[in-house]
Order: structure tokens, then C-alpha cells, then sequence
């Protein structure tokens, strides 16, 4: 019996310590494990949700009338890593899945979306500097020419931050934004 005890109390030990960091009800968007890679705190102000309004760029140049959205981001895996999602007025929605690649020093953010089911999710890589996180993708221009989507979070505070998406050129010369969202901090 006291084998099977001691058993028991290992296996429910090592359950729970596996989920020590996910979401709760005192803690809904999880917390940070003090083991993850120290990177993983670059999203720490944008944890919680955000009302947002989301603007494109049309064909024309001019920008869309905002759209409404709210933006939820939480710690997942355990506090290893931050997954974002966005609700849209529009009816369409999105998200991401933030892991920090320790080995090449660098986020690798995985995108996804309901207006496309692609086999491969399209990623994007960054860091954080100061009160900015910066992350690319290549992309080619509709024109041919080589560059990159660019991705900006910047403002980032506990209320609130911004957002762009842009196309660059390889040196950043050349800057077409064709996406932006400006979020305050709900909870």
C-alpha cells in the first residue's frame, strides 16, 4: 500500500506540475513560467485582451473604415510561449502561436487565419528591441521585386499598443503599410 501511495502522489505531482503555468480562473491568460526562456516576457504587456480597431489598405491607397476586433493574448504550454487571437466584427478571425527559438535567438511566430486553410502556416521571425517588436517574412513585391512583410508592434504598454503590417524592400527603404490596428488594454 505504501508503495501504491507513493506512486500516486508521484504521478499526480508530475501532472500538476505540468500545468502550473496554464490558464485558470484566477490567472484566465495563464503565467509566465519562470523557466521559459526570458524572451518569452517581450509579450508580457499585450497578455489579456484588447479592443482594437483594424484598418487595410485598398487597391485605391485610402484606407478601410476601422473595423471593431478584440485581441486576446495568453501564456500556453505551460507559460513556454504566447498564442494570440483576434475576433473580428467582419466574421473573420486569426491568431498566432509565439515560440522564442533560443538557439538561433529569435521568435518564430506561426500565423493562421479563417480565410485560408494552408498546409504550411506562414511564419514570421523577430526580436524585441525596447519598446518594439519587429518581425519579418519574406515576400516578393506584386511588382517581382524581393522584400520582405514586416510586422510592428510598437507603443506597447500595459494600455494598450499598435500594430503594422508592411511590405519593405531588402534594405527597408521602401515602405508600403497595408495593414494597421490600434488596441487599448481591456483586461
Amino acid at each position: 500500500m505504501k508503495l501504491f501511495t507513493v506512486f500516486l502522489f508521484l504521478t499526480s505531482t508530475c501532472l500538476f506540475s505540468q500545468n502550473d503555468y496554464s490558464a485558470t480562473k484566477e490567472f484566465p491568460f495563464g503565467k509566465l513560467n519562470p523557466n521559459a526562456p526570458k524572451e518569452v516576457a517581450d509579450f508580457q504587456e499585450l497578455i489579456g485582451t484588447c479592443n482594437c480597431k483594424s484598418e487595410s489598405k485598398k487597391q485605391d491607397g485610402t484606407w478601410t473604415e476601422p473595423i471593431d476586433m478584440t485581441w486576446t493574448f495568453k501564456y500556453i504550454m505551460n507559460g513556454m510561449a504566447v498564442q494570440d487571437e483576434t475576433i473580428k466584427a467582419d466574421g473573420s478571425h486569426s491568431g498566432s502561436i509565439r515560440q522564442f527559438d533560443v538557439k538561433n535567438n529569435t521568435w518564430n511566430v506561426f500565423y493562421y487565419t479563417t480565410k485560408a486553410t494552408p498546409r504550411k502556416l506562414p511564419a514570421w521571425t523577430g526580436n524585441r528591441n525596447g519598446n518594439k517588436i519587429v518581425l519579418y517574412k519574406e515576400q516578393k513585391a506584386p511588382n517581382g521585386t524581393d522584400g520582405f512583410y514586416r510586422l510592428t508592434f510598437s507603443n506597447i504598454s500595459t494600455k494598450g499598443f499598435n500594430w503594422i503590417g508592411e511590405w519593405v524592400d531588402k534594405n527597408e527603404k521602401i515602405v508600403f503599410p497595408t495593414w494597421k490596428i490600434s488596441c487599448i488594454k481591456q483586461r
